[in-house]
């Protein structure tokens, strides 16, 4: 029991000094300390970062910052797709499914890394706009046909990975809307942790009630997530960003590349 709450009070304190993306170690976790199967640790991963992200998005709505119509669409095109990746990783193997997660992993620290690189320079004159327009005057976002569709593709990609791998899909969300909108960076975080909490509930739901959800090792381990974030978002302000994302991407790599080995033996 100790242990478990450890593990999520670890993944919660990554969850608050990274952002986004940083619940995808919960699996790992899950899986290395304890022994469990990917298909089993996913939904309790799942249900810690749904958690997690639920806080956020609460606080972003109370400060104004959720874009909530574009959270809805993107939760919803993710919740037809959660329980059909959850289908699938029900009946994969162990093995492949742990390794598409490394490769997925893999992908995590490569795009978390590439970030902390000098910044590209931003859009000029002749670059094409995003389609997903913010109108100043009015505050709110432009709905096209493009928009609309950039956010749905958006939505069914995170959800098919929530549901096949138990991550949140922030590392997906974060850079789709960054590049499909131009909305400000914590619009885009906050409108992300919204779409997260609301694409989790549906994969946990879905799990608990196919009796996949073991909720022995779940409730402590939610408990400690919890107090990590509390507990992180103390420490997060004082510790140099880049340096947290370049520490981040290791270890996201040296896990990955221990999956894919345990996967391959």
């Amino acid at each position: 029991m100790i242990t478990i709450v450890l593990l999520g009070m670890l993944v919660g304190v990554i969850l608050a000094l990274t952002g986004a993306g940083g619940g995808i170690l919960a699996v790992p976790l899950l899986v290395f300390v304890l022994g469990l199967e990917v298909a089993d640790a996913a939904p309790v991963g799942l249900l810690a970062v749904g958690l997690a992200a639920s806080l956020g998005a609460a606080m972003g709505l109370r400060d104004g910052i959720v874009r909530y119509k574009a959270a809805l669409l993107v939760a919803a095109a993710g919740m037809l797709c959660s329980p059909i990746g959850l289908w699938v990783a029900q009946r994969l193997p162990n093995r492949p499914l742990m390794g598409i997660f490394a490769l997925v992993l893999m992908y995590v620290a490569w795009l978390t890394w590439r970030r902390t690189q000098a910044s590209p320079p931003g859009r000029s004159a002749f670059t094409k706009p995003p389609p997903c327009q913010l109108d100043v005057n009015r505050g709110k976002l432009n709905w096209t046909g493009p928009c609309a569709w950039a956010l749905t593709l958006s939505g069914l990609v995170a959800g098919g990975l929530s549901g096949l791998l138990g991550v949140g899909g922030g590392f997906v969300l974060v850079p789709a809307l960054q590049r499909y909108s131009n909305i400000t960076a914590q619009s885009v975080l906050a409108t992300s942790l919204a779409v997260i909490a609301l694409i989790s509930a549906a994969g946990v739901i879905t799990s608990s009630a196919a009796g996949h959800l073991n909720w022995l090792i779940a409730a402590p381990f939610c408990m400690g997530a919890l107090a990590g974030m509390l507990a992180g978002r103390v420490t997060a302000s004082r510790l140099s960003g880049p340096n947290l994302q370049r520490g981040f991407a290791l270890v996201s790599a040296t896990v990955a590349v221990g999956m894919l080995i345990r996967a391959l033996l």
